[in-house]
């Protein structure tokens, strides 16, 4: 016999051509979405674009431009913690939710994983919004916005069990990387090719080094950008308080010259500044001495 599922999401209109912006966890899958607009209008939206790794996809539905209301982006690198926030969306399938809350924090880096066993991946979502605004199953996609009613964020994620905990993608990450679904279906995203951690005070002290902030390198992918160059992960591991850590790699403190405070860092300096292709200088710290290491960046491999 067959088996059919049914699953629920938010959206929001982008534009006057059509396009609708939610989550790829949302649609990921799906042999038919419909879309259903707030005066109760359903109609039947193509797939346009899937971006798996930023959990944002793009989809379009074929009607008159009066029908639909696009609403405004704002500028998710102006937000402060407290600011006032609005979540909307269809939680548990009760359409047109309004929830209410604040800028809780700014730039978490959120595991794939922790978004939806649909989602998994090994990969993290950089400079995540986290907000208290209530963020429930059907929430996903929908729009987190200001007081001034514009798009900050897309509402993604709950952390399931802990009350006052969501996320939401940057408005600024949805600008970069949704023309691109519009147009190619896909994000092609710059990679090095390394796993890696902050440094911590243990690390510091268990490598002796000159440095107090930076990212190690923990491993490197295997005929990737970071391995052809000649970057090293770690080869040692140390047990302290009972904990085993990874030491001995590579500890990257600069990328293109810009400071490197933690391994996130690297990732949103490749996501907002890096193409696939460049060229991007990394100064590192190598049996304690300065060295500056060239890398040239392929496209992340998609799953």
């Amino acid at each position: 016999d067959e088996f059919y599922q049914q699953g629920v999401g938010s959206g929001f209109v982008l534009d006057k051509e059509g396009y609708i912006v939610t989550n790829n966890h949302v649609v990921e899958g799906a042999e038919e979405v419909r879309v259903t607009f707030h005066e109760g209008t359903v109609m039947r939206a193509e797939i346009v674009g899937r971006d798996p790794d930023g959990d944002l996809a793009v989809i379009r539905v074929d009607v008159s431009a009066e029908v639909l209301c696009p609403i405004e982006l704002g500028d998710s690198d102006a937000l402060e913690v407290g600011q006032r926030t609005i979540a909307i969306g269809n939680p548990f399938g009760f359409g047109g939710s309004f929830s209410a809350g604040f800028v809780s924090g700014l730039g978490r880096s959120l595991p794939l994983g922790r978004i939806s066993s649909v989602v998994g991946g090994r990969f993290s979502i950089p400079e995540v919004i986290q907000t208290d605004a209530a963020i429930n199953p059907g929430n996903s996609g929908g729009p987190l916005l200001d007081s001034r009613g514009c798009v900050i964020g897309v509402n993604m994620a709950y952390d399931a069990g802990v009350a006052g905990i969501g996320f939401a993608v940057p408005v600024n990450t949805v600008k970069r990387v949704v023309p691109r679904l519009i147009e190619d279906g896909h994000y092609a995203y710059a990679w090095l090719g390394i796993t890696g951690t902050d440094l911590s005070l243990d690390i510091v002290e268990a490598m002796d080094l000159p440095v107090d902030r930076g990212a190690l390198v923990i491993a490197i992918t295997p005929d990737s950008p970071v391995e052809r160059a000649g970057l090293r992960g770690s080869n040692e591991t140390v047990e302290i308080m009972g904990r085993e850590l990874k030491i001995g790699g590579d500890v990257i403190i600069a990328i293109d010259e810009q400071e490197v405070e933690r391994f996130e860092d690297i990732l949103v300096h490749i996501l907002r500044h890096a193409k696939v292709g460049q060229e991007v200088e990394l100064r590192i710290i190598r049996d304690g001495r300065e060295r500056v290491v060239n890398v040239r960046l392929d496209e992340r491999p998609r799953r």
